[in-house]
């Protein structure tokens, strides 16, 4: 295997084909990433599942990236936040699990099933919008139904001010835009935590019944289970991540079936259930393409000959280790509703699971049906979609749509 690092595109504009030629080469390939920092990609589901679970791999920068720690890595690289943040995606070990058990109240069952009628309330009142498209003018399901429906919902479960979601919304869209400059990410960081100290300082004067004030308070009654800076960036991945896994996955589903009509028509006449195209989706075309970043903290064989060496980064490649034929046979490479149901990464796995998962499942599974009993004639508008600018996220910036 040829262990010459291969340049990983920025804007992650063919993730689809970049993907599969990295998982050709093998099962972990040396890659570099945006600002010349150096890591490993794995391409292979047993091979990314495994590493999931592997003490020997870490999450914390702080801890085992010797360039990281000695201030080689700058504010503005475009994936800073994704390793300097202090929460529970950035904790290894005993931190992990106290971060993980402070946030977790907030996704239980019977919290999640009570959110079903305000997820039901919103789909409807987007679809009303969206209704009142003029006849013969494409509507953008991206910027009236995949995009708001999921930041609503996060924004009302941490009780964030309506008028900063706009500027948080358009902040956190740098987190995930990996050729973004130095400039542009430094502004985004400084908006958002501007936002969040709003927001602190505004709940600890009126706390509300929502999470954002359950982990204030909790920060204020017990700094020990966690700090100030963990409360920062503990809000911040819930209100980033919780929301922009979700509207990938809507849209990603809807244009699927859009382009699949066969397979559309199944789940429209009961021949296929919806949580098939839930579940082939986040196969097939999962939100997450690459997960940054992970290290390890002593050598780790591959396979012969193939060793990740201690300290060196790790970036799982789930979008490869979907459509990995070694786990989902010759066809992985295809759409398809019908295939036996079988276990992807991209809720991550075993302590690494996803909290949001059943969140996101609760939205798909009200949204889709609605929106295609809704317009059952829609069809898209052109072929050729603008992606978004990541090498993180896979997803449409735009789904254009004649609703009928």
């Amino acid at each position: 295997m040829d262990l010459k690092p291969r340049v990983i595109d920025p804007s992650g504009s063919d993730i689809r084909t970049e993907s599969a030629a990295f998982r050709d080469t093998g099962p972990a390939v040396p890659i570099t990433l945006p600002g010349g920092v150096e890591a490993w990609l794995i391409t292979r589901h047993a091979v990314a599942k495994r590493l999931f679970t592997d003490p020997r791999v870490s999450k914390d920068a702080s801890q085992h990236w010797p360039d990281f720690q000695a201030g080689r890595i700058p504010e503005g690289w475009s994936l800073y936040l994704w390793v300097a943040a202090n929460n529970m995606f950035t904790a290894y070990g005993k931190d992990h699990t106290r971060l993980r058990r402070l946030v977790a109240p907030a996704f239980t069952h019977r919290r999640t099933v009570a959110m079903t009628e305000r997820v039901e309330s919103i789909t409807a009142e987007l679809l009303d919008g969206l209704a009142a498209t003029p006849a013969g003018q494409p509507a953008d399901l991206f910027g009236g139904f995949t995009n708001p429906l999921p930041i609503r919902m996060i924004c009302e479960l941490y009780g964030l001010a309506q008028e900063s979601r706009a500027e948080f919304q358009h902040s956190v869209d740098f987190l995930f835009r990996t050729s973004a400059t130095p400039e542009e990410m430094g502004t985004a960081y400084q908006s958002l935590y501007r936002i969040l100290g709003e927001m602190t300082a505004e709940k600890r004067e009126n706390p509300g019944d929502d999470l954002a004030s359950a982990l204030i308070g909790t920060r204020d009654e017990d700094g020990d289970r966690l700090t100030e800076e963990e409360l920062f960036d503990t809000l911040l991945l819930i209100l980033t991540a919780g929301h922009e896994t979700t509207v990938h996955l809507l849209g990603n589903a809807v244009h699927a079936l859009l382009t699949h009509p066969e397979q559309l028509a199944m789940v429209r006449s009961g021949e296929a259930s919806w949580d098939a195209v839930i579940d082939e989706t986040l196969r097939w075309a999962p939100s997450v393409a690459n997960l940054p970043l992970r290290y390890a903290t002593e050598p780790i064989q591959i396979e012969d000959g193939l060793v990740i060496e201690t300290n060196q980064p790790i970036l799982m490649g789930l979008f490869a280790a979907g459509t990995d034929p070694e786990q989902h046979g010759p066809t992985a490479d295809r759409f398809d509703i019908t295939r036996p149901a079988g276990e992807h990464l991209a809720f991550g796995h075993g302590a690494h699971y996803c909290l949001g998962a059943p969140l996101a499942r609760l939205e798909a599974r009200t949204a889709l049906p609605a929106l295609f009993d809704r317009f059952p004639a829609m069809r898209l508008a052109k072929t050729e979609l603008r992606q978004v600018d990541s090498l993180i996220s896979l997803g449409n910036a735009e789904i254009p749509v004649y609703l009928a």
